[in-house]
């Protein structure tokens, strides 16, 4: 299993239900990586979305603790047993956890590779993803050249879970 996400200087992923920065070419990476998968993301994440719509070209999967929740063109889990039992129909390979917070550090322990857009600028947060860099059970695979968005360097790293 696949996550995909951009940080900051300080793992930050966001600030009041917003991204940090939007860099079109993180974007179409995104895009790239995500277009015809399984994406797997909570309620807060989906709202943020244009019209709070799932994403299109993809098979969207919502984890919200509300039972009565319910998003049409997506399947809603309740649970991460339940998101579990139902990502066993797919492709682990094919499968990425795209946010928030909650869903990434729930899912963190499931996943085999992380897709992080490091973006060299430290921002006003209040949502972190877990440090990578500091944890022993993960390590560089991939560190693409540093880029620029105006004045801001970021670069895309792959991250796999040690063996």
């Amino acid at each position: 299993m696949n996550l995909i996400v951009a940080v900051d200087a300080n793992w930050a992923i966001g600030n009041r239900d917003k991204l940090l920065i939007s860099i079109p070419n993180d974007h179409k990476h995104f895009r790239e990586e995500t277009t015809g998968k399984v994406v797997v993301l909570g309620r807060k994440t989906l709202q943020t979305f244009p019209q709070g719509l799932p994403l299109k070209n993809r098979t969207n999967i919502i984890l919200s603790r509300d039972p009565r929740y319910t998003v049409k063109d997506a399947t809603v889990v309740h649970s991460v047993e339940e998101l579990l039992e139902e990502l066993k129909q797919y492709d682990s390979d094919d499968v990425y956890i795209i946010g928030g917070e909650s869903v990434y550090r729930q899912m963190l322990p499931y996943c085999e590779t992380a897709h992080v857009t490091k973006i060299d600028h430290a921002y006003q947060a209040d949502t972190y993803f877990p440090d990578l860099d500091r944890d022993d059970e993960w390590e560089i695979t991939a560190d693409g050249d540093e880029l620029t968005y105006f004045d801001i360097p970021y670069r895309f790293v792959k991250y796999e879970r040690k063996k």
